[in-house]
């Protein structure tokens, strides 16, 4: 049995999100319209700031970057209250990625959050 003494330090590496899961969450926020794909980029955008940090999650994980996280506003939510709308700006290295294909499939060109509807 291994059992710590006072003076050794613990050590929490963070723990990724596997390729596959990374792939079918970011899947998911497609087709809800949260993720869309604009130029050579992906553009997801949320009212959930923990939502952004899973995102850049999944983008690493697939072997991507974050290139900007910018609050653009506020959004109603109900008749009383307004929350900011984070948009996060990623890239993937592969340029023909099956997320691309499945946008084309299942996305729009707009987000849930656009209010050119």
């Amino acid at each position: 049995m291994n059992t710590l003494t006072d003076n050794q330090a613990v050590t929490i590496t963070n723990v990724s999100i596997l390729p596959p899961i990374a792939q079918k969450k970011m899947q998911c926020w497609i087709r809800s319209r949260h993720l869309i794909y604009s130029g050579n980029f992906f553009i997801y955008e949320t009212v959930d700031y923990s939502a952004v940090e899973r995102f850049g999650d999944c983008i690493e994980a697939l072997g991507g970057a974050v290139i900007s996280v910018n609050s653009v506003g506020k959004v109603w939510m109900g008749d009383r209250r307004q929350v900011i709308l984070y948009r996060a700006k990623a890239s993937l290295q592969t340029p023909h990625h099956d997320l691309h294909h499945y946008w084309i499939k299942y996305g729009s060109f707009r987000t849930r959050f656009d209010e050119r509807v």
